[in-house]
C-alpha cells in the first residue's frame, strides 16, 4: 500500500496582494486547508478609509485579530476599534466594513472559515482600483456577488 506523501509547510500561500499602500498577505488558502480556513495578515496605512462599499457574507465568518495599530470595524452599525491582542468575530450576515481612522499603519490578521474567499478576489479587486480615477462600481458590485459578498445598499440620505 502505498502511503500519501502530505506538503506541510509554514505559509503555503505567502504572496503580498497590494495597491496604495493597502497590503493582503495570504499565509494559507482553502487550497492548503481542504477548504477548511484562510488566513492573511491586511495591512492598512494611517488615514485610509475602505474602497469597497460595506458588504455582508452569508456563506463564512471572518475573525480579525489585531497584530498593531488600531482599525475601526463598523459592524451592523456598530463600531469597535480592534488593537494589538483584540479579537472580534464577525458572524455571517453582519453588514461589516473597516477603516484607518488614524494616523499610523494597522494590521490585522483575519481568518476566514470556512474559506470560502482567496487571493483571487482582491488580485481582482485591486486591479479594479489601480485604474485611476474612481473605482467601477459596477465591476466591484459585480467581483463581490461573484465572491460570495452581498454589497450593503448605500446610506439612506435622511
Amino acid at each position: 500500500m502505498l502511503e500519501k506523501t502530505r506538503q506541510v509547510r509554514v505559509n503555503p500561500a505567502d504572496e503580498t496582494i497590494s495597491h496604495d499602500g493597502l497590503a493582503v498577505r495570504f499565509l494559507l488558502t482553502g487550497e492548503q486547508s481542504n477548504g477548511s480556513i484562510a488566513t492573511f495578515e491586511l495591512t492598512v496605512p494611517g488615514s485610509q478609509r475602505l474602497l469597497a462599499p460595506a458588504h455582508s457574507h452569508d456563506h463564512y465568518e471572518e475573525t480579525w485579530y489585531g497584530i498593531e495599530g488600531s482599525l475601526t470595524l463598523t459592524v451592523d452599525g456598530h463600531q469597535y476599534d480592534i488593537g494589538p491582542g483584540q479579537a472580534l468575530c464577525i458572524p455571517r450576515g453582519a453588514v461589516h466594513r473597516f477603516d484607518n481612522n488614524t494616523a499610523e499603519t494597522a494590521k490585522v490578521l483575519c481568518v476566514v472559515t470556512p474559506a470560502a474567499i482567496g487571493p483571487e478576489y482582491f488580485r481582482e479587486a485591486f486591479a479594479i482600483f489601480s485604474t485611476g480615477g474612481p473605482p467601477d462600481r459596477a465591476k466591484i458590485m459585480d467581483l463581490m456577488r461573484r465572491f460570495g459578498l452581498t454589497p450593503a445598499p448605500p446610506p439612506s440620505q435622511a
